[in-house]
């Protein structure tokens, strides 16, 4: 008998709110939607989905309006906090609760942690969560997954590293508690005091991951599968100089590259500032191009799966 997994009206906050069968289940999702070609425009037409966006973003926001798009569906939203009546001083339960009146389902991005759970609580529509400050953001975690699957068709075996900012990098902290369910080996390479917070580690350690952390990646650069490279987020610092003295911690490039195995897969959430070299661009170790596609691909999974229409 075929599992049935039943997505309608649920909310998406956190990745651990999702069972490793449902999370396969949307990759599988994803990958009949892309497979629909010009049909999935018929998927959700009349739909309206509400972009709500306190925090600035490009891809995010416009890839969930491009996946709405796509699916043949509406959009309305803010793509930032000065346009909206929370300049004016309107709580954050008035707005979903109003915005909830316009739109079937809720996308939304806070700088406050734990925004996204409590706006779940005033609205009848899916929210489903695009970041939470540096807390959460699960859909782009599915999107990585989804991208792995696709790039290196399966998870188990892989070897894994995560360079950059990993205390600041919500990106991260969802990913790696996600891959911690899998036969996956991780290693963490950041500046000091920029290491996976204890949280993290603590859920890793429960688990029973098997991971290591360091300040210099060279000594396992050779034997990674999968090399996940994030930026140093000014914008979570306290000081200008405390950030100027992290900021070109690390760079990988073609020299650097020249040391790992020749088909490593260089993913990075975007945006980057100078932590990966232009240089790598052409090569078909980027795949953090794709891999942005693949995650407007995931999201048209989840609109489609929480609106009740696949």
């Amino acid at each position: 008998m075929t599992e049935s997994f039943d997505f309608k009206g649920r909310h998406i906050i956190d990745t651990e709110d999702l069972s490793t069968a449902e999370i396969l289940h949307l990759v599988k999702t994803a990958d009949d939607i892309q497979a629909m070609g010009d049909k999935a425009l018929e998927i959700a037409k009349g739909k309206i989905l509400a972009t709500l966006f306190w925090e600035p973003s490009t891809r995010t926001r416009l890839s969930f309006e491009a996946a709405m798009f796509k699916l043949g569906g509406n959009v309305l939203g803010f793509s930032e906090a000065s346009t909206t009546s929370s300049a004016k001083g309107e709580t954050l339960a008035d707005t979903i609760k109003t915005v909830a009146l316009y739109a079937d389902i809720i996308a939304m991005r806070n700088p406050l942690e734990g925004s996204a759970m409590a706006a779940a609580r005033y609205s009848d529509r899916p929210i489903i969560n695009g970041g939470d400050g540096a807390h959460l953001h699960p859909t782009q975690t599915l999107g990585d997954i989804y991208t792995l699957y696709k790039e290196r068709g399966t998870l188990d075996g892989l070897k894994i590293g995560f360079l950059g900012d990993l205390l600041f990098g919500r990106t991260i902290h969802t990913l790696v508690r996600l891959l911690s369910r899998f036969d996956v080996e991780m290693h963490f390479f950041s500046p000091e005091g920029l290491n996976i917070p204890e949280y993290v580690r603590s859920s890793l350690q429960a688990k029973g991951a098997v991971f290591s952390e360091s300040e210099d990646m060279n000594g396992q650069l050779a034997e990674l599968d999968v090399l996940y490279v994030t930026r140093i987020q000014k914008e979570r610092f306290f000081s200008e100089e405390e950030y100027l003295r992290k900021k070109n911690s690390y760079r990988v490039d073609r020299e650097l590259l020249e040391k790992a195995k020749s088909d490593i897969l260089i993913l990075h959430p975007l945006p980057r500032n100078e932590e990966i070299s232009q240089d790598v661009d052409d090569l078909p170790n980027a795949g953090y191009f794709r891999q942005a596609a693949y995650g407007m691909e995931m999201r048209m999974a989840l609109i489609s799966k929480c609106l009740g229409l696949m």
